[in-house]
């Protein structure tokens, strides 16, 4: 299915893997980040590899008129978009009453506020068309709550929920969302959140980006609802639904505290 992908987060990480994999599909891209440097790079990378149109849109998503300003531009520019990626994520590591409301708050505007409002743009338009794909950015923290990174686990746990009740709302629309919920994967992330000695970093849970981008790019083309890279992973997932509530929430904390955690 041609047609234009809209990814965010796009600069780094899992998200700039699930840009090459797009415009390797031969679909003009809309790359979305604050990193404006980083989207040129990247945006000459694909269209010098796989000649397709990428255009660059440098945001900050957690500014309130940001996602409708990105939907309008992108349209404007490349035309209905048929894939939304949103990929862009914060986060903060640490307890709830020390870390930065500011982060807390800038987690919740771009983890669950962008995304819900770039989702509730575009979808309407594709199911017009009768075709489109949303892959939204979960995470294996959306399956139990997060000591030490309460905001962020909370977020991943309102993606999870959102997604699979929009994919069951869209049944039989031809359009599909998915939920992708990696693990631990080695990116920019976890030096931004503070996150650089916590254990999960260091074990059989931690998947590449390109890896995890793989599968979640290939899950969303099938119409998965969820797809969780990584036989640990689904494991632990799996383990967290099943485990009494306040076991699983203790486990999470064990492998996200590290040595300057207070």
């Amino acid at each position: 299915m041609p047609g234009t992908t809209l990814v965010t987060g796009a600069s780094s990480g899992i998200g700039r893997e699930l840009a090459r994999l797009a415009a390797k599909d031969r679909r003009d891209v809309v790359l979305v980040a604050r990193r404006r440097e980083r989207l040129e790079a990247l945006a000459d990378e694909l269209t010098n590899r796989y000649g397709v149109a990428a255009e660059i849109l440098s945001a900050d998503l957690s500014l309130p008129d940001s996602p409708a300003r990105v939907f309008a531009q992108a349209q404007e520019r490349r035309g209905p978009i048929e894939v939304l990626v949103n990929d862009a994520g914060l986060g903060a590591h640490g307890l709830f009453w020390k870390t930065p409301l500011e982060k807390e708050l800038d987690t919740i505007r771009v983890n669950v506020l962008a995304l819900t409002h770039l989702t509730k743009l575009v979808v309407p338009g594709m199911i017009e068309r009768g075709r489109g794909i949303v892959l939204n950015m979960a995470s294996t923290a959306a399956f139990q709550p997060g000591p030490l990174m309460a905001v962020y686990y909370a977020t991943k746990a309102y993606v999870l929920s959102f997604t699979e009740a929009l994919a069951e709302e869209l049944e039989g629309t031809g359009v599909s969302a998915t939920a992708l919920c990696p693990g631990p994967t080695p990116t920019e992330f976890q030096e931004k959140t503070g996150m650089g000695d916590v254990p999960m970093f260091r074990g059989p849970l931690v998947v590449d980006a390109a890896t995890v981008a793989r599968a979640g790019w290939e899950g969303a083309k099938k119409g998965k609802r969820v797809v969780i890279p990584g036989a640990a992973n689904r494991i632990l997932a799996l383990g967290a639904r099943l485990s009494p509530r306040k076991l699983s929430t203790k486990i999470a904390r064990r492998i996200q505290e590290n040595r300057t955690t207070e």
